[in-house]
């Protein structure tokens, strides 16, 4: 079989089932496993979000969206000669991939278009069997998803019955948005309660006002597409009178991907630091005002 992912949550979960040889393309936001660097590129985004500030991004997105325009450019022609027979997109944001629309007019004829659209936990898990059924791999597809929901209930279980913190998850800056979808769901099993994110809702802008009204005692910055340290860079100056760190967003919260159970057990560290284990990923803390609470409560 021949595989064009579009979406860079999919390409992990292709990995992970052991099809990466079948990916002839992927998008130019698929970026792990390393193994799928140098595969043909068959998408392009039309901003440069390196050279832009962070409302400047969200300025962009808002008028493409406004005038009906697509922030990506599909290269029609590569797909063709690329031929696949499986092509892997989504709906569920326009923002973070092509969406299955798009490409009505880029699909080879014969090539099947498959729709991964999970917003919850479930549902991510759900969506890797139903690619491994797709890839003839049903075994590994239940396989795959039995390990990520063990490796998230190992998360919760480490914080379970402990008091519950309140928390904000920033998936952007500024303006500032929510936690979506399946973030405040795993905030809550890593002993946390969200304090604006809703389990399966979209994630919303809101202003920082609003959240530091709310009195969160842990913001969290994972902003959607970038790492931990473009994350602190882009949140250095923000001044919460609250601890605050920054955390990886696009490998471990942003990506409905079975590295979301990881991010369940690092929520849980920096939730409860003295009773949940270090699963040892990035994080950085932020600067905060003079006299703000130290991070860190069993």
């Amino acid at each position: 079989m021949r595989i064009c992912s579009f979406l860079p949550s999919a390409t992990e979960m292709i990995a992970e089932l052991g099809f990466i040889d079948s990916l002839v393309g992927v998008s130019e936001e698929c970026r792990w496993p390393p193994e799928v660097i140098g595969k043909p590129i068959v998408t392009a985004a039309r901003i440069d979000p390196s050279s832009m500030s962070s409302l400047e991004i969200d300025e962009a997105v808002r008028a493409s969206v406004r005038e009906g325009r697509s922030l990506y450019l599909v290269d029609a022609e590569l797909i063709e000669a690329l031929a696949p027979d499986l092509i892997v997109t989504q709906d569920l944001c326009t923002v973070c991939a092509v969406s299955s629309g798009e490409l009505e007019s880029a699909c080879p004829l014969g090539a099947e278009v498959l729709s991964l659209d999970p917003r919850t936990l479930a549902e991510v898990a759900e969506s890797v069997r139903l690619l491994a059924l797709r890839l003839g791999a049903p075994e590994r597809g239940r396989a795959a998803a039995a390990q990520m929901l063990d490796e998230v209930e190992r998360g919760a279980a480490s914080v379970r019955g402990l008091e519950r913190r309140r928390v904000f998850f920033a998936e952007w800056i500024d303006p500032p948005f929510c936690a979506g979808h399946w973030l405040p769901e795993m905030i809550e099993l890593a002993g946390g309660e969200d304090i604006l994110g809703r389990r399966g809702q979209p994630s919303r802008s809101t202003t920082w006002d609003e959240v530091l009204a709310l009195e969160p005692e842990l913001v969290i910055v994972g902003p959607c597409g970038f790492g931990v340290e473009e994350a602190a860079a882009r949140a250095a100056d923000l001044d919460l009178p609250c601890p605050a760190v920054a955390v990886d967003g696009d490998a471990y919260y942003s990506r409905p991907a079975p590295r979301l159970a990881v991010g369940v057990r690092q929520l849980a560290h920096l939730l409860h630091p003295n009773v949940a284990p270090d699963p040892g990923l990035p994080e950085i803390g932020l600067r905060t005002r003079a006299g703000a609470p130290v991070r860190g409560r069993s």
